[in-house]
């Protein structure tokens, strides 16, 4: 059987954020900044508190079987509310989406390559 890469994407908002929190997380914003998303296997959060409340975290995952999305979808959800919760940060609107890359069209430069060694 053949390994399948998921991307995992889970949005919120920040609830209820105190004055420390919010400092606490504008301290650490270079750090969660957009431009440095990665989707990686612990995920990474981006956030701009200064411009707004939400944040994004990104997982990478994998399985097997193309069903094994939901799995990987929930345990991102897990993972993301365990780092907020542990940190006492409160959020609302959590949702999230899920993307099995070996679903994913392929670029022109992943064809033209794929044309080239199929040669």
């Amino acid at each position: 059987m053949t390994t399948r890469t998921f991307r995992i994407t889970v949005r919120g908002v920040f609830d209820g954020l105190d004055d420390g929190q919010r400092t606490g997380l504008l301290a650490h914003a270079a750090e969660h900044d957009v431009l440095h998303a990665a989707f990686t296997p612990e995920g990474h959060l981006s956030y701009d508190v200064a411009a707004r409340p939400a944040f994004t975290f990104r997982f990478l995952d994998s399985g097997e079987a193309e069903e094994d999305i939901l799995e990987a979808t929930e345990r991102a959800e897990t993972a993301a509310r365990a780092w907020l919760t542990e940190r006492g940060y409160g959020y609302k609107n959590l949702r999230s989406s899920a993307e099995d890359l070996s679903q994913a069209p392929l670029g022109k430069r992943r064809r033209q390559a794929l044309n080239r060694s199929s040669s």
